[in-house]
């Protein structure tokens, strides 16, 4: 083989090797560069746990470093953070985001988790009235009442009646103090979340008539339209009306008033036919009629 051809050969061998690792060599560095871009931005993350109502003291949240793209409303700023209501649970080492605080000088406790133009309403219940402890936050519920209608037919006993649908619960089985640090107390309560003319409702009901909670899939968004139920249809098979626009209640069909009876004893008996003889004299006719005495007329 000739010399010079293999000459040729090493020489593009030795070039091709340099060339490979030079570039070999400007990829790594460029990778290295880019995570170590990546982990210098420092955002604020939970120290700990935090658990809704909670308010941020200097030891829940501390600054580190966040690898990848900053979240949305996340902030390197614990200053801004520090004294304001937890909204929706923060787990340890996640980013504390504004989405999930309450605004600044709303506190912390069951107040900072309402939203503007609601209302939170407690409502006293036991193990029946809240579906055996399944009544939890964030479930959705219908709240069913029971009692005497003031202007339903009497006969028709107990009513039932579906007042509101898919209300979603705050809290259940606890009540938020109102201090520093905003932690739970364990009460036989659950508080809903509710509108202000719903809030009336409750308060009214809860007062007059006996409250069940109906639990109900979160999923489940539909409102039903059902005409209630009464004591006296559970044994008959009956059914009540749904009720006509800008009526409060079933309609009920109405039953005959019996009559009294004295009434009955003082109706006249019936009044005797008299006794009618047809007498035939050729061509004429006539008739004589004999009452009950035995005259004739």
């Amino acid at each position: 083989m000739n010399k010079r051809f293999i000459g040729v050969l090493i020489f593009a061998a030795v070039v091709s090797l340099g060339f490979s690792t030079v570039f070999y060599r400007l990829l790594v560095h460029q990778s290295e560069t880019t995570k170590a871009a990546a982990t210098t931005v420092r955002i604020v993350l939970a120290a700990r746990d935090l658990e809704v109502g909670s308010i941020l003291r200097d030891d829940d949240i501390k600054l580190a470093d966040w690898p990848g793209a900053v979240p949305a409303g996340a902030t390197a700023r614990p200053q801004d953070l520090v004294g304001r209501g937890v909204t929706t649970p923060i787990y340890a080492k996640e980013p504390v985001i504004d989405s999930r605080l309450a605004p600044k000088g709303a506190g912390g406790g069951l107040a900072a988790m309402i939203p503007q133009g609601m209302r939170a309403v407690a409502i006293r219940v036991n193990e029946v009235v809240g579906v055996s402890g399944f009544v939890v936050s964030g479930m959705h519920v219908d709240v069913l009442i029971s009692g005497n209608s003031p202007s339903g037919n009497g006969n028709l006993g107990t009513l039932t009646k579906t007042l509101l649908q898919n209300i979603e619960v705050l809290s259940a089985g606890q009540d938020f103090k109102k201090d520093a640090e905003g932690k739970p107390v364990m009460v036989q309560v659950v508080n809903l979340l509710v509108t202000p003319e719903q809030a009336e409702q409750l308060s009214l009901a809860s007062n007059q008539t006996t409250i069940q909670l109906i639990l109900r899939n979160p999923l489940d968004r539909q409102v039903t339209q059902t005409p209630g139920a009464a004591m006296a249809h559970l044994f008959t098979g009956g059914k009540l009306t749904l009720p006509q626009p800008g009526e409060s209640a079933p309609a009920a069909r109405p039953r005959p008033a019996p009559k009294p009876a004295a009434a009955v004893a003082r109706e006249a008996p019936p009044k005797e036919e008299p006794f009618v003889m047809e007498v035939l004299s050729g061509t004429k006719r006539a008739e004589t009629k004999f009452d009950k005495g035995g005259e004739g007329k």
